[in-house]
């Protein structure tokens, strides 16, 4: 029996997700089709262990490595303003458990996700597999400096904070488009967009957030 298939064995994942839902949307997430992605990308999936039995509660939770998979609500939110299309080319950085990357996959037309834990890396890529997810190229690397070679992108998405948005993931945004990243020091985190104008970018604080730092180079492990 596959990973999805002992998952979705069990009677308790379908309630689960229906409530995470609800609470989203008392939580002000209006999209319907975001709503719908966070329902295909069931989060019991992505959480294992001692915290499995937490899967569907609004809280962020330790992963492997020290990383944490995000509240659903404040990845729903992230989502939501980034304001994917189906035609859109979308770069994550920090892939940590997947639970991003899976959502937004049902947005888009493709989405690079890159990941400086192999660990994570190579877990991710599983469950991707068996969600038979075929629009997402997994990369192992060093997410602060983008993919120059695959870009411009029409959307960027930062799951770990930089003091302020990095110069070289500014630069592969496509004019029109829009990056969503948590800035500042821990404890004092936005969540902002910014947006690339014809000339110049415009920025949007969004909500205060709390996430771990991004790290340049990749991991040892």
């Amino acid at each position: 029996m596959s990973l999805a298939e002992d998952f979705f064995s069990g009677e308790g994942h379908s309630v689960g997700v229906a409530q995470l839902i609800m609470t989203l949307r008392s939580r002000g997430i209006t999209d319907q089709r975001v709503l719908a992605a966070m329902e295909f990308a069931d989060r019991g999936l992505f959480v294992k262990g001692h915290f499995a039995d937490q899967a569907y509660e609004d809280c962020a939770l330790p992963i492997a490595y020290g990383q944490t998979i995000s509240q659903p609500s404040v990845v729903a939110m992230m989502t939501q303003a980034l304001e994917v299309e189906s035609t859109h080319k979308v770069l994550e950085i920090g892939t940590g458990s997947g639970y991003q990357a899976a959502i937004l996959a049902r947005l888009c037309r493709r989405i690079y996700t890159i990941e400086r834990h192999r660990g994570l890396a190579t877990d991710a890529e599983q469950i991707f597999q068996h969600l038979v997810l075929r629009n997402v190229v997994q990369i192992r690397g060093d997410g602060s400096h983008g993919l120059p070679n695959v870009a411009p992108f029409d959307r960027i998405i930062v799951t770990a904070a930089a003091e302020d948005p990095p110069g070289p993931l500014m630069a592969q945004m496509k004019v029109g488009g829009i990056m969503v990243i948590p800035v500042g020091a821990e404890g004092t985190q936005t969540l902002i967009r910014v947006r690339r104008l014809e000339h110049g970018y415009d920025y949007e604080e969004l909500m205060p957030v709390r996430f771990v730092p991004l790290v340049e180079g990749t991991s040892n492990d």
